[in-house]
């Protein structure tokens, strides 16, 4: 097995054992045991509770699941909006190429993660945590489109270029014909390689908004909000908060061999 197949099954794992945790018998992620608060590991709580008296083994399961089904959401939807703004101002020409791609410079010069954390932070600090994990989201799907889209244009540009396309329309095919039969399976490749390079980016991004608090809002926990307790010196002896920070750390660096080899038809 390959180190990117590898990784990609971890990812899926990982993914599938955030939900399956839920057959493992444990408290809700946002109950209180207020008779148990920082209590240690035990038979009661397998991973212990923590300021709040919340089971930390809850919150790990529900918060691996948040920031890695979100983050995975967040950059389908970048990869989605550099494939119809790359793709289709490569189809309308010249004119429609520049255009896109001047905006899309102006969004690679700004800091895109800072505009995050100003976005992220005009929300009021009460804000519903379910508002707040769409949102958070939402925002790293709408300001990562900029990147891809430059790859997915260049790209298509190429292929437009190329002698089966230009075959096919001596053929009189329709512009929409060759684009869905000829040039949009080509691009799956890199449109694959763009959606596996965001999606540990954005778990980062998540990341230090959680630690920021900026993230998503409490009782709703993520692995950036999980992160927050290492704030603590006395934090780093403990292995149950050290743990997401693994994961975190574990997942990103796996990541990293899952963006596949571009193939061309």
């Amino acid at each position: 097995m390959t180190l990117q197949r590898a990784a990609i099954l971890l990812f899926t794992l990982l993914l599938l054992g955030s939900f399956l945790g839920e057959l493992i018998p444990h408290a809700s992620y946002e109950e209180q045991f207020r008779d148990a608060i920082d209590a240690p590991s035990s038979a009661r709580f397998w991973m212990g509770t923590d300021a709040l008296g919340r089971d930390r083994l809850s919150r790990l399961i529900y918060g691996t699941r948040v920031s890695l089904l979100l983050a995975a959401a967040a950059a389908g939807l970048s990869v989605l909006m550099a494939m119809a703004l790359g793709a289709g101002s490569a189809l309308l020409g010249k004119v429609g190429s520049t255009a896109v791609l001047s905006v899309a410079d102006v969004f690679l010069c700004v800091p895109w993660f800072f505009l995050l954390t100003a976005a992220r932070g005009a929300l009021p600090l009460n804000t519903d945590p379910l508002v707040s994990v769409i949102f958070t989201f939402l925002l790293l799907g709408v300001l990562g489109w900029a990147g891809p889209a430059r790859v997915i244009s260049l790209r298509t540009r190429e292929i437009l270029s190329s002698d089966f396309i230009r075959f096919a329309r001596a053929t009189g095919q329709s512009r929409w014909r060759l684009f869905v039969h000829h040039t949009a399976p080509n691009l799956r490749p890199i449109a694959a390689a763009q959606f596996w390079i965001l999606v540990p980016a954005y778990i980062i991004a998540e990341a230090n908004l959680g630690v920021l608090g900026l993230g998503v809002s409490e009782p709703v926990p993520s692995w950036g909000a999980l992160l927050r307790e290492l704030e603590s010196a006395a934090s780093w002896g403990s292995f149950p908060i050290v743990l997401p920070m693994l994961l975190l750390a574990g997942t990103v660096g796996f990541l990293q061999f899952t963006v596949p080899a571009e193939r061309s038809r």
